[in-house]
This record gives C-alpha cells, sequence and structure tokens, in this order.
C-alpha cells in the first residue's frame, strides 16, 4: 500500500473524535483539532467540517488512518459507545482519498507508545525505558479509562512496533476485598455481566458510584450523579460515597492493569491513558494503584520491576495512528 501526502489522522471515542493532519515524511501530527461524535453524522461529515476550518489553499488529504472504539470485522463499523455506523469503502470513496486505514483506536493508543516523549508522561517511580532501549521481544501494555475501556499492547519486532489490539476492557472484573465483593454484588443486580469497563470508564464511573453507595449504606443519594460531578464532588470530598468511589476505582484499576501485566508479559511498561485519570492529579498518585498493581502473590516481585506510568497528553493515539500508515507503506 502506498500513503499518498498529506495524511489525515483521527482517534475517535465514544465522546469525541480528534483530527489531526500529517505533512510528508517524518512531520509530526498537526493542525489538531477535537470534535463532538454526538455533533456529527458520521466520520465523513466530521472530516469535513475538520477540513472547512483549515486555511484556504491547503493541500487536500490523500490518505487517513482512523483509530475507532470498537472491535473492526469487515467494512461494517459500528461505534462501541458512540453512535457512529458505516462503511469504510464507502467513507473511503465519499472522502475522495487514495487510502483510509482504520484500526482499533487501542491499536493506534500502543503504538503511539514508541514515540512518547517524557513531557507527555509521568511516571509512577522509576520511568518506563527509552525506546531506543527497548529490546526486540519486549512488549508494552496501555489501559485507558475514557468514555469506555481500551487496552492495548505493542511488541518490539526487527524494523518495526507490532500491535496487539482487543477488547480487554470487557473482561470480566474480579474483587480484591470484601468490600469490593459488595460493591460487585450491588452491581450484578443490574447487569448479567460486570465487566471492567461497567466500572473503570467513563460511562462505568455512575454505575460504580451507585455500587459504592449501597455497600457504604449511609443513605447518600447519588444516582443522578454524572461522571464529571463524581470526580469534582471526590476531589473535594464533600460526598463520602463519591471520593470513596475514586479510592475504588484507583485500586480496581491497579489491580486491573496488574493483570493486563501479567496477561501480556508487558515488562516495557504499563501506561495509562484516556481523559479520566489525569482529572484526578495527585488523588491518583497518593491512591492504591501501584500496590494492588504488584498485589499479585508470587508474581508480586515479576510485577514490582515493571513501569508505570500516566499518559498526560490526551492526543497521543494520533501518533499511533500516523505510525499505522507509516508502517503499512513500509
Amino acid at each position: 500500500m502506498s500513503a499518498a501526502y498529506p495524511w489525515l489522522v483521527a482517534d475517535v471515542g465514544g465522546t469525541n473524535a480528534r483530527f489531526g493532519t500529517v505533512s510528508g515524511p517524518g512531520a509530526a501530527v498537526e493542525d489538531v483539532r477535537v470534535l463532538s461524535v454526538a455533533g456529527n453524522a458520521g466520520p465523513a461529515a466530521a472530516v469535513r467540517a475538520y477540513l472547512e476550518g483549515q486555511p484556504a489553499g491547503k493541500a487536500k488529504p490523500q490518505s487517513a488512518a482512523f483509530a475507532l472504539a470498537t472491535a473492526l470485522d469487515g467494512d461494517h463499523i459500528e461505534l462501541t459507545n458512540g453512535a457512529w455506523s458505516f462503511s469504510r469503502s464507502a467513507t473511503q470513496a465519499e472522502l475522495g482519498l487514495k487510502t483510509l486505514l482504520c484500526l482499533n483506536d487501542f491499536e493506534a493508543q500502543a503504538l503511539s507508545l514508541p514515540r512518547l516523549r517524557a513531557d507527555q508522561l509521568r511516571a509512577w517511580g522509576a520511568p518506563p525505558p527509552a525506546t531506543g532501549d527497548v529490546a526486540v521481544g519486549t512488549v508494552m501494555a496501555v489501559i485507558g479509562p475514557g468514555t469506555g475501556l481500551g487496552v492495548g499492547g505493542v511488541v518490539r519486532a526487527p524494523g518495526r512496533w507490532l500491535a496487539l489490539p482487543g477488547e480487554g476492557g470487557h473482561a470480566t472484573l474480579a474483587p480484591a476485598d470484601d468490600f469490593e465483593s459488595a460493591v460487585l454484588s450491588h452491581a450484578r443486580r443490574e447487569f448479567p455481566h460486570v465487566s471492567a469497563e461497567r466500572f473503570l470508564s467513563g460511562i462505568g464511573l455512575p454505575v460504580l458510584c451507585r455500587c459504592v453507595a449501597a455497600a457504604l449504606d449511609q443513605g447518600e443519594d447519588v444516582s443522578a450523579l454524572p461522571t464529571e460531578q463524581i470526580v469534582a464532588r471526590g476531589l473535594s470530598g464533600e460526598s463520602p460515597a463519591c471520593s470513596r468511589t475514586l479510592d475504588v476505582f484507583c485500586a480496581m484499576l491497579g489491580g486491573f492493569a496488574g493483570s493486563v501485566a501479567l496477561t501480556l508479559g508487558s515488562r516495557g511498561g504499563v501506561f495509562i491513558g484516556g481523559g479520566i485519570v489525569p482529572r484526578l492529579g495527585e488523588r491518583f498518585f497518593q491512591s492504591e494503584f501501584r500496590a494492588r498493581f504488584e498485589a499479585k502473590g508470587r508474581f508480586q516481585s515479576f510485577l514490582a520491576g515493571i513501569p508505570t506510568a500516566l499518559i498526560t497528553d490526551t492526543l497521543a493515539a494520533l501518533s499511533g495512528a500516523s505510525l499505522a500508515l507509516e508502517q503499512a507503506d513500509a
């Protein structure tokens, strides 16, 4: 496949679609703009809206890579937590693109890991190794609580990086103590399957908060609170249920991240992406996340040697989409 320049790259979640352009070989992603998924009928409409905001006379994109928050299988694509449902081939034709590459959003997020700079990260303890120091065969993993919960990995191969896409956010969530068992018990009254995404995401935090409040049994009504208010009230301390929810969220995220690290053998690090954790600020780094990450019994020492870091740049996946096009063109 020959991906002609300029490139259009996009990172499409359940809430926002982020767009940028790559002007030529080795160029950084530029002209980034964030659009609402719900505010556009589909990817073609969103691309047109993005291009309308570009300077007059700027060259029209010839190739594109869309990172999409859903599992991909065939030509028809439907977002898991968003309203878009479309045909890849029809969208390519409508936009007049020579190449349209569609990939899972956490495939792109994983491919962004090799290009992350120190100023795009905040490490928990020892920093992850620099890309040049990563040996062939080394795996890195990324977990992203955003609208949903994404999971992906990337492995260094000779001359390239291979993404390991998946839908790990829908794996069954496990409790680590009696209180979490009680919280999960309340969730099972609503849902036959309690996945990690059911709690550890933007759509999941209200569910988690309701279940935490029920388990605390202190009479606090949190049933109408959206994610933004749960985070704000939890950080301020004005709501005991919301505050405990943030503690449980960070702890369970740590346990889940440790399970991903064991599953993938991600000695190169586990990175936390998505838009929720950066909002927690110091609360995250004062939480039980890292302790629970390592709390895997006989494999505690294995996990103690794996670095963890927060991705502070919410636009990082665009560089991963660019790398996907670059490698497809190699």
